[in-house]
């Protein structure tokens, strides 16, 4: 069963200890000659042993057997992650995936994951990738764990049920999950799901300031919530423990689970949080507030204000503008713009992008609202309105030139080559002289 506390801060110290084994974490010494029932301390290291105290994370684990008891890694086959970003030719266009489907034959969680675009190297970690993920079964004897980075998981279909080392995270369409590298899980299943992966290389995420906006927005640090230890202890001939390691997947065999934490504390933690939290803020007189003011959480390069990686949401909303074209404006962007929708219908793109699918608009392609958005907007009232209600669209945003990789360009056979037709309808009403 789900056991969750709140996070209440990125880098605050937590603790941890299953019900079943009190008094289990080590009092004074995160080492001791002898831990409690006869635990081994293991500790997880998310930054540089000496990384200042403001941004460094690790997590002491103590643990039925450490991690370290398993079998040599093999090259793991079964799957469509890779990192090779020049697989295709660079596509400029404006691109449209429709929505992928949920798989036919058995697959999990790890088996179902595809990637669909990138930049960067996880060796020298620097970068991203996005991926989809498709599955219809448990994830039965078999594990997970990113050496390359953190995973943003976005279900968009069906619930998940995440095992951590930490304890255990049920999450279902509009809420997301954090899996820091390095971390272990496994993923069982309600129903078939489907959703959106955003990884990145060897940073993690975090709150965006807040600046002008004060002290209250967004997506509150209290609205997170990080598992509670719940061990498990079981013996299992043939425990698979599969490891995305340099852009590759490996498996090593165990014999024994690998959620055998009995208690932990730290401030490097798995999270979820629910996007029907993030409180909204918005223009209440004339022009168009950036999609900034929507970022939940980010990965900031080292480049002040500019980010690996973004995780912007366009929730339900009051619109409230005067004299002002009221949806997105057309733009060129130094930024990669990756959309995915969960629900209901963007209102940029009405009809023409559907729940599942994604869009991709590069650096400096052009885009904005399609022609049956401009005309409505361009006429309607312009009163207080509710936006996006039943509605959950969100960005992947990047300073990073993204690549295409064959999966996206061609296996899935998803991509829409008629998308640059929704903008062809829109007509000159140029009422100047002419030249």
């Amino acid at each position: 069963m789900e056991n969750l506390k709140y996070l209440s801060g990125f880098n605050s110290e937590f603790s941890s200890e299953d019900p079943r084994c009190p008094e289990s974490l080590p009092k004074g010494q995160n080492s001791p000659q002898v831990c409690p029932y006869g635990l081994y301390a293991e500790q997880l290291s998310g930054s540089a042993f000496t990384a200042p105290r403001s941004e460094n994370k690790r997590t002491w684990l103590y643990r039925i057997r450490p991690s370290v008891k398993h079998r040599p890694f093999e090259k793991f086959f079964n799957s469509g992650v890779v990192s090779n970003w020049d697989e295709e030719d660079p596509d400029p266009n404006q691109l449209k995936w429709k929505p992928f489907d949920i798989p036919k034959v058995k697959t999990d969680f790890v088996e179902g994951i595809n990637t669909i675009c990138g930049a960067g190297d996880p060796k020298l970690k620097h970068g991203l990738a996005i991926h989809v993920y498709s599955c219809n079964t448990d994830m039965l004897n078999r594990a997970f764990s990113n050496s390359d980075g953190d995973f943003l998981i976005v279900p968009q279909k069906g619930t998940l049920s995440i095992k951590t080392e930490f304890g255990k995270m049920t999450v279902k369409p509009n809420e997301i999950a954090v899996i820091q590298q390095g971390m272990r899980f496994t993923v069982d299943l309600a129903e078939p799901s489907m959703g959106y992966i955003l990884e990145v290389f060897g940073q993690h995420f975090t709150l965006p300031d807040l600046g002008p906006i004060g002290a209250n927005g967004l997506a509150n640090p209290r609205d997170f919530l990080t598992p509670v230890a719940c061990y498990e202890d079981s013996d299992v001939k043939n425990y698979e423990v599969v490891v995305k390691y340099q852009g590759r997947m490996f498996v090593c065999r165990m014999d024994h689970s690998p959620f055998d934490v009995v208690a932990w504390h730290g401030n490097y933690v798995p999270y979820k949080y629910d996007l029907g939290k993030f409180m909204v803020i918005n223009s209440v007189s004339f022009d168009h507030c950036d999609p900034s003011i929507f970022t939940v959480l980010t990965c900031q390069s080292e480049k002040k204000g500019t980010a690996i990686a973004d995780f912007v949401i366009f929730p339900p909303r009051w619109s409230v503008q005067e004299h002002t074209f009221r949806p997105p404006y057309y733009h060129r962007n130094c930024m990669s713009e990756f959309m995915g929708l969960i629900l209901g219908e963007y209102e940029a793109k009405k009809g023409a992008f559907q729940p599942g699918g994604a869009t991709l608009h590069s650096i400096m392609t052009p885009h904005g609202p399609d022609f049956n958005c401009f005309e409505g907007a361009s006429k309607e009232a312009l009163k207080p309105c509710r936006v996006a209600d039943n509605t959950q669209a969100f960005m992947f945003e990047s300073c990073l030139g993204l690549a295409v990789t064959k999966w996206g360009a061609k296996t899935c056979e998803k991509l829409d080559a008629d998308y640059f037709k929704v903008w062809q309808g829109l007509q000159k009403h140029f009422t100047g002289p002419k030249m």
